[in-house]
């Protein structure tokens, strides 16, 4: 629960109304206690992790996650009684593998998904996720010059703070479009 990130993020959607709750995989959370870098668990825990979360809580749901968090998110939106879901810098590829793409899932979506991406993330930039067959239901919107942490470029002007508030307002105006309610995001 210590990603700067994620409690920004969380602080911007709750003063837009938005409650929000958050929650770390287990892997994180073995990561923070021993103070070890840990790799991620394998995709089933992650997503039964996000499983046990989701059935916690009642009522208009979105689902969110940052990066490998919003990729399970993205995996569970049309299986979890959800009105939608957010990513923040999704991982279409991973780092230098652009052939090894991760959208499968995302060619044929139900339920509606924003994902929020830097034009200078590693992990899909424009040129690349341009070319890909995604989902009507997928919305893309490019925060410009910004990486995958929306970082963005000194010669912008704007801070990491700015962008990860665009992008808050962003994700917020997405759930109110489609159903006023809750977020649970990964930490």
């Amino acid at each position: 629960m210590d990603s700067e990130f994620m409690q920004l993020m969380a602080t911007l959607l709750s003063q837009q109304g938005l409650d929000v709750v958050r929650f770390e995989f287990p892997y994180m959370q073995t990561r923070r206690l021993e103070g070890k870098k840990r790799p991620p668990d394998p995709m089933p825990r992650l997503l039964d992790a996000y499983r046990e979360q989701c059935g916690l809580h009642r009522g208009p749901l979105f689902i969110a996650g940052k990066s490998m968090g919003g990729r399970v998110a993205s995996m569970l939106v049309d299986e979890l009684p959800v009105a939608g879901a957010v990513c923040f810098g999704y991982p279409f590829h991973p780092p230098g593998k652009p052939e090894k793409t991760r959208i499968a899932h995302l060619q044929n979506l139900r339920r509606p998904l924003l994902v929020l991406q830097g034009t200078r993330d590693p992990l899909g930039k424009p040129h690349e996720v341009a070319e890909y067959p995604l989902s009507e239901r997928l919305e893309l919107k490019w925060l410009d010059s910004a990486d995958h942490d929306f970082k963005p470029l000194k010669a912008s002007g704007r801070t990491q703070q700015d962008v990860i508030a665009h992008a808050a307002r962003l994700a917020g105006e997405f759930c109110r479009q489609h159903l006023p309610g809750s977020i649970v995001s990964t930490g």
